[in-house]
């Protein structure tokens, strides 16, 4: 069992055995997790925007960056216009 003080300002340091269980670094977050009497400790991991390729299903072929640019530029024209109609488009 770890154990650890509670300081002045209620801040308390993760023994090393812990954070070198849970993976925890220096800057990641934790939460903790009220459960009736105590509170669990739970990590909170950055996750890169490469660990949520796959996650959603293709509704349909990736038709390439202009493509989707051109769709995107009708949908908004729709949207703030109330009409299918094109915006003058800015390049940069």
């Amino acid at each position: 069992m770890n154990k650890a003080k509670v300081t002045f300002k209620g801040q308390v340091t993760i023994p090393k055995e812990v954070r070198n269980s849970l993976d925890i670094k220096e800057g990641d977050s934790v939460i903790f997790v009220i459960q009736k009497d105590h509170a669990v400790l739970k990590p909170l991991k950055k996750k890169s925007l490469k660990d949520f390729y796959g996650v959603l299903p293709a509704t349909q072929p990736y038709s390439g960056m202009e493509s989707v640019r051109e769709k995107v530029h009708h949908k908004l024209a729709k949207h703030l216009l109330g009409k299918e109609q094109l915006l003058p488009r800015t390049t940069g």
